[in-house]
């Protein structure tokens, strides 16, 4: 009965932190046309980019922790697909978008940073696993 409720504690954190972390990116990608700091033309062309497949991450990350061993890094490479494929299909023909050959190396930065920030998330939590 305890790994019953352990595990559904599990799952709610889990839900909780990717959603948490989805409406951290729809707030940054909302709020990057009030930038007006250094690099001006350059957050507001390309941290859309970078946005939206960190939000994409978490929720692919849901469909794809059924596998434990790869969920991760095919979340990330679905990710990838999705964005490459937007910005060459040109919006999927329903968007509207400029193509941008940097758009591309924009969406790989993003996806390669959510690969950094996994690490860094969980060897915190194992640094703070050890110390309690």
């Amino acid at each position: 009965m305890a790994d019953i409720e352990a595990n559904r504690t599990f799952e709610f954190r889990s839900v909780t932190r990717n959603l948490f972390f989805v409406a951290v990116a729809i707030v940054l990608f909302l709020m990057k046309r009030q930038y007006t700091g250094p690099f001006q033309d350059l957050v507001q062309s390309y941290s859309g980019n970078l946005t939206v497949s960190f939000a994409l991450y978490f929720v692919f990350l849901r469909m794809c922790m059924m596998l434990p061993r790869f969920g991760r890094l095919i979340a990330a490479a679905l990710v990838l697909v999705c964005v490459e494929s937007f910005e060459l299909l040109d919006g999927f023909g329903f968007m509207s978008n400029t193509y941008d050959s940097l758009d591309l190396l924009a969406n790989a930065i993003g996806v390669a940073r959510i690969g950094i920030f996994a690490f860094s998330y969980w060897l915190v939590v194992l640094v703070i696993y050890c110390a309690f």
